[in-house]
């Protein structure tokens, strides 16, 4: 019984309190929003990927901190689509893609500091302003 509480809390713990509002990749949906000029980044994911989970978290944690920046989330599934994978040249999961309307601003691959990520976010929702 011991045992089944304490790993009840360790996965309680280690179980994001925020959500990711974020919405799967489609060629239209990110052409949309490139004429609207909008913040976008570009999630390569895989779902068995620790480095993605992490990056999720800080991402889920974004949102919470900067509802102001609208900032539009699309995700791809590394192993289920790629031809979009090839597109973006994402060279594994765990890849970012921060676009400013038509402008790229940052391409990451493992990035899982709270810090760079939150500030190539904030520095590209500045631009053009």
């Amino acid at each position: 019984m011991k045992r089944l509480a304490i790993l009840t809390f360790g996965v309680l713990l280690s179980t994001s309190i925020f959500a990711l509002e974020a919405e799967e990749f489609s060629q239209d949906r990110f052409k949309e929003l490139q004429a609207e000029d909008a913040l976008i980044l570009v999630d390569v994911f895989a779902t068995w990927c620790p480095t993605c989970a992490k990056q999720h978290q800080i991402l889920e944690k974004f949102q919470h901190d900067h509802p102001e920046i609208d900032l539009h989330i699309l995700t791809v599934d590394y192993d289920d689509d790629r031809e979009t994978v090839r597109h973006f040249r994402a060279p594994r999961q765990s890849t970012l893609l921060l676009f400013k309307g038509d402008e790229q601003h940052w391409f990451s691959v493992a990035e899982t500091r709270e810090e760079v990520i939150y500030s190539e976010i904030k520095s590209a929702a500045e631009f053009g302003e």
